[in-house]
């Protein structure tokens, strides 16, 4: 979705899950790659923005700080901050399509398989209820984020995004 969201705006994608797998495939722990992951995002996402690009940053949001980090860099270069939400209602479906797609070394390969990666000291988490408990309790803008309901094709989704986020011309 990111990708197609690209085109239509002449924007670039930062991969959050590509970064990741890079710092992964070199020897770096989980969470430290999860952590430099998210600081590179922000360091590539400004560099971007002082080209005059748009930017995507492809990725989930579980932590308050992506919102905040992301409305100042918006806000500093005098952007505007669109939050979009690509979300399946259907754990099933969901895990389905995890699980038929090439992951990423840093993608959870189904909704109670993690990423290969992580940490042994994790080994007993049931990682179907902490996805279930991110699901149900996502970090997103109060009233301003768009919510797209990923169960349709993506030309859909697409269109559904693109109707909120590009003004309409003016009559």
């Amino acid at each position: 979705m990111a990708n197609l969201l690209a085109r239509s705006i002449d924007g670039v994608v930062i991969n959050h899950d590509l970064i990741k797998s890079f710092f992964l495939d070199n020897e770096i722990l989980f969470d430290q790659a999860a952590k430099l992951t998210y600081r590179l995002d922000w360091v590539l996402a400004e560099d971007m923005i002082k080209q005059g690009r748009n930017v995507i940053i492809d990725s989930v949001c579980n932590h308050n700080e992506v919102l905040h980090r992301g409305t100042a860099l918006a806000r500093q270069y005098s952007y505007d901050y669109k939050y979009v939400e690509c979300q399946v209602n259907d754990t099933d479906l969901l895990d389905r399509r995890l699980r038929s797609r090439v992951p990423l070394r840093s993608q959870r390969t189904g909704v109670d398989r993690p990423p290969p990666d992580v940490s042994e000291t994790r080994s007993n988490e049931d990682y179907r209820k902490v996805f279930k408990w991110r699901f149900e309790n996502p970090c997103r803008p109060a009233g301003d984020g768009i919510i797209v309901d990923s169960t349709g094709s993506p030309e859909e989704c697409l269109d559904y995004i693109l109707k909120q986020i590009v003004p309409l011309p003016d009559i």
